[in-house]
């Protein structure tokens, strides 16, 4: 048996991964992924152990022409991972929110998404899980590794995952829509219009396009801790250690900056303003032109925050584990307990928010006027403990594609090389073949073939949807 190990380092710092080869008499294994995880394998079986050889030999040669080189597992670590640190005190607040469901994953929570029909929640364990607006679980994924945040492009949900992957949760199984790879740990992403905007642990602020190819980054030296990144036509709006600001979305142009009373802890946009929760117990509203319009006081540091349609109402979490209603113009409507741990992110959505908790609950809030009337003289309903059912299978990323032998009744997808880059377009006269398809990068080979369900058009690129199968030749 023979093994041959490689690697591969942008001299920007922003690419680390491997390529292992393995020729055992006939089979040869191909194994490959970011440095630090065990990446995806395959296996594949020769008529002789030369041809098997052959097949090694001529796979390590397009690697080592691509940057490649000779390498000792496990020298080079992986991107470090920030488990944010939360302080929570003691709530003082008597009277608890109208909870109506609450389902706990077990795991400090940070991912959230909520649309028409469903409830999204990830946790520090990788776990996704989707409920219904009743609060019944009908999907679950597992991630490599932690979840950081849930977000929606158009009709799609993606994961931002610890690992630096983006996973595409709309199919049967997640695939990688984006990587995000480098040095420092990411904290947060927003996806609009193909733009994924990324903050990091350093106070980097980055775009990269539907290819994952970045189109610009920003680093503040004086800065850490980017927890907020929210993304427009316009531009890609951060908050940090120092404040909040706006970067072109196209160019990267820096077109305004804000000091904030604290830390950025969430950020949140509503329209034409932006709202940054802050370590000194506020909530300070700018308009995306960068002007400081209000604030809303806690009594604790602002943990997350949003806002309904229109910015009528704003809502917050602290770290008491209480939850806050302002009018637009700042006067607090009111103050109640959680019931569940402090919100680590939250949304609101048709009178109801939903929050995620430091214990990794999900939890669906009424807040509509009479109910939280109600619970202001402590009158609040039956909460509804939701549970998973023991046989639900969670859908973990595939580790490899099947293959199919035809292409009647899919998409036929081709590789092309273009600028040392390997890219993905349709080969069928019902799409634009110039237009690039967002395909796992991992999953791309010289000359590869696939066939895909559909296509569906995203604005200038393809994305994928249904699965992904390799074409036999």
């Amino acid at each position: 048996m023979t093994k041959t190990y490689l690697e591969f380092s942008d001299p920007n710092g922003a690419e680390h991964k491997f390529y292992e080869v393995t020729v055992d008499g006939a089979d040869l294994t191909i194994r490959y992924g970011r440095i630090g995880t065990e990446g995806q394998s395959s296996t594949k079986a020769f008529p002789d152990a030369a041809k098997a050889q052959a097949e090694a030999d001529r796979k390590i040669r397009e690697k080592r022409k691509k940057g490649y080189e000779d390498a000792v597992m496990g020298v080079r670590q992986k991107r470090s991972v920030v488990r944010r640190e939360v302080t929570e005190t003691k709530s003082t607040t008597r009277q608890t929110a109208p909870v109506l469901w609450r389902f706990k994953t077990e795991n400090m929570a940070f991912g959230i998404f909520v649309d028409d029909q469903n409830a999204w929640v990830g946790n520090n364990s990788g776990e996704v899980f989707v409920l219904s607006l009743a609060g019944e679980v009908n999907r679950s994924f597992q991630l490599p590794d932690g979840v950081k945040c849930l977000v929606s492009d158009a009709y799609r949900t993606f994961a931002g995952c610890d690992d630096g992957n983006v996973y595409d949760l709309s199919g049967k199984l997640p695939f990688v829509a984006y990587e995000v790879e480098g040095e420092n740990a990411l904290l947060w992403l927003d996806l609009h219009g193909g733009t994924l905007g990324v903050t990091d642990s350093n106070g980097g602020v980055f775009a990269f396009d539907a290819e994952s190819d970045q189109q610009w980054g920003h680093v503040d030296d004086r800065a850490s801790m980017g927890w907020m990144v929210r993304v427009d036509a316009r531009g890609v709006y951060y908050g940090h250690s120092r404040g909040v600001g706006m970067f072109d979305r196209e160019s990267g142009f820096p077109n305004w900056h804000q000091a904030t009373r604290g830390a950025v802890l969430f950020g949140w946009q509503e329209g034409n303003d932006l709202y940054a929760g802050t370590s000194a117990n506020l909530i300070q509203r700018f308009t995306k032109a960068g002007e400081h319009v209000q604030d809303y006081q806690c009594d604790g540091s602002v943990l997350s925050c949003a806002a309904s349609p229109g910015g009528e109402f704003v809502f917050a979490g602290d770290s008491g584990s209480a939850v806050y209603c302002f009018t637009r113009a700042g006067e607090r409507l009111w103050k109640l307990g959680s019931g569940c741990a402090s919100a680590l992110s939250m949304q609101y959505a048709d009178e109801k928010l939903y929050i995620v908790t430091t214990n990794g609950t999900l939890a669906a809030i009424d807040v509509n006027p009479a109910a939280i009337e109600a619970a202001r003289q402590g009158q609040t309903p039956a909460v509804k403990d939701v549970k998973l059912a023991a046989a639900m299978q969670a859908q973990a990323p595939a580790t490899s594609l099947g293959t199919v032998t035809s292409a009647s009744g899919g998409v036929l997808l081709k590789a092309v090389k273009e600028g040392g880059k390997l890219r993905i377009r349709p080969d069928d006269t019902r799409f634009d073949k110039t237009w690039n398809v967002q395909f796992p990068r991992d999953l791309r080979e010289v000359n590869g073939l696939y066939v895909v369900d559909d296509l569906e058009d995203a604005g200038g690129f393809y994305r994928v949807v249904g699965d992904i199968r390799k074409l036999e030749n």
